[in-house]
């Protein structure tokens, strides 16, 4: 008499897990946003985020004036910090030790402060200190330029060592000097290579231009953060915050996109502790 043995039954495959996964992590979504939908306070998220009188009353001075200004202040800090970190990356790389030990130096410590104490030491510390009183376009122009100048140097030296050294040799067996190489050659392809994460530094400057609002504005030097929270105070209504808010993504949101279409087209650079 033969008996046969019966085989256990198999498990459920990964294909079936994973799909069992899905489906708790749907229904679970699902609940959340049901649950939302229904206990939420309509009315009340309603008067407080779009109050359509208090949206009308913002405009245009959010766009003349506000958004105008936080251009302005991300433009002459970007400026400022650019011209500032290819004079660092080329003195970081330069054969000339106390050169390569003064570049050092400032970018870790302006990557090691915040922005925050940077702007406070230029609107509040050396007026205090020295007697030196800054306009608000030159600290916003100083704080932003020095702070943004220590992360792009090392974008900046990233992208000139990446440059092949046999573009350099060509270039100096042509007769060029050090200088015109570097000039002619290298920084405009170094610049074609770092190009994304440059414009991910525009972004992040466009966000701390916010922090002039520690410098006591007038009411034409407005940026967006300010003229938000300005509003905020004169309309108890979180709905100039949102526009603001809007304002900021209608500058950063074509910039990300720009970064995407550079990166793709171009490559990147990552450079080591070069993020905030």
């Amino acid at each position: 008499m033969t008996t046969e043995i019966e085989r256990p039954k198999a498990g459920m495959g990964r294909r079936q897990r994973a799909r069992l996964n899905l489906g708790i992590q749907y229904a679970v979504l699902i609940v959340a946003v049901a649950a939302l939908v229904f206990v939420a306070d309509w009315g009340s998220i309603g008067r407080a985020f779009f109050n359509v009188e208090v949206a009308k009353a913002q405009f245009p001075d959010v766009i003349t004036t506000a958004l105008l200004n936080t251009v302005l202040y991300t433009a002459v800090g970007f400026a400022f910090g650019l011209a500032l970190a290819v004079l660092l990356a080329l003195m970081k790389m330069s054969p000339v030790a106390p050169y390569r030990w003064i570049a050092t130096g400032y970018i870790e410590l302006f990557r090691g402060l915040p922005a925050l104490l940077v702007f406070i030491a230029f609107g509040y510390g050396l007026p205090i200190a020295f007697g030196v009183k800054f306009t608000n376009l030159s600290t916003v122009m100083l704080s932003l330029g020095l702070v943004g100048a220590a992360y792009m140097a090392e974008t900046i030296r990233a992208g000139i060592q990446a440059v092949p050294k046999g573009q350099v040799e060509a270039a100096r067996s042509l007769g060029m000097s050090s200088s015109r190489t570097m000039v002619t050659v290298v920084l405009p392809q170094a610049f074609r290579i770092i190009l994304p994460p440059l414009t991910n530094e525009l972004i992040l400057l466009t966000k701390d231009s916010s922090l002039i609002y520690l410098l006591g504005l007038s009411v034409s030097q407005y940026e967006l953060a300010k003229f938000g929270r300005g509003a905020l105070n004169q309309y108890q209504s979180l709905t100039p915050i949102l526009i603001a808010g809007l304002c900021y993504l209608i500058i950063t949101i074509p910039l990300s996109r720009v970064s995407d279409l550079l990166e793709r087209k171009f490559g990147g650079v990552r450079t080591k502790g070069a993020t905030k």
